[in-house]
């Protein structure tokens, strides 16, 4: 009989390259849920509070601090260990007062970065779509599945900084030359530089140079952040 429904387990050899856990110690790992992010782009809540900040020791343990709401991901309570955190997202514990922002870091995998208290409410959104709705509106369509209203002044691969809790944007910078883009996927992924040239290479593929304080370097406009100009418009370390 045909198995229905999604697979709640994958094998921890086949897990992605962006989780930062132990593949050799046991042979299957819980697999994310369909959410904000893609799999390969995200890791589950329950390896943050387990791996990464040993808040828990078993899966048992980490399903009871989340039953109680101790954990808020982009200031929602989330009670699912197998939700799917990723690049840019914030991840806040109240009971420690302490707050995180997601980033990959030079080995592509994802860490959390803590963050003051003043930034748990502020993200950057990277603008991956735009659509044109009934009357004329214009909905942007963000890079973890958001879509928000905005105008004609917002181009697919901009920034916005967004205010979580009161719903609106507090800054946009466009992609274009100076300024600073974070990458998150290549070779040079966790670096950041300062946008000296945007250009086509390689058949046509969108490619830009940016410049760190050390080195310039080439990569895929798809895989870079905007994250400021002039200076990041959130607390954010050069390379991890």
């Amino acid at each position: 009989m045909t198995r229905l429904g999604q697979k709640r387990s994958m094998k921890r050899s086949k897990a992605p390259r962006t989780w930062r856990i132990h593949r050799k110690e046991k042979k299957w790992t819980v697999k994310n849920i369909p959410g904000p992010h893609s799999g390969e782009s995200s890791i589950p809540l329950l390896f943050i509070l387990r791996d990464y900040l040993g808040y828990a020791q078993t899966r048992r343990e980490a399903k009871i601090i989340l039953n109680k709401g101790m954990v808020l991901v982009d200031g929602k309570v989330r009670r699912d260990e197998r939700f799917p955190v990723g690049v840019m997202d914030v991840l806040e514990i109240p009971k420690t007062e302490e707050y995180y922002r997601v980033l990959p870091n030079k080995k592509g995998e994802l860490y959390l970065h803590k963050i003051p208290k003043e930034e748990k409410n502020l993200k950057i959104y990277s603008i991956r779509g735009k659509k044109v709705l009934k009357k004329g509106i214009i909905q942007l369509n963000l890079h973890d599945g958001r879509n928000i209203i905005g105008d004609n002044t917002y181009n697919v691969h901009d920034t916005i900084l967004y205010d979580l809790s009161q719903k609106e944007i507090k800054a946009h910078v466009p992609f274009k030359k100076n300024a600073l883009g974070l990458v998150i996927k290549g070779n040079n992924v966790s670096k950041v530089g300062k946008i000296l040239e945007i250009g086509s290479k390689n058949g046509g593929s969108s490619t830009v140079v940016l410049e760190s304080k050390i080195e310039r370097f080439r990569t895929l406009k798809e895989y870079i952040y905007i994250i400021g100009k002039g200076k990041p418009l959130i607390s954010i370390p050069e390379v991890a």
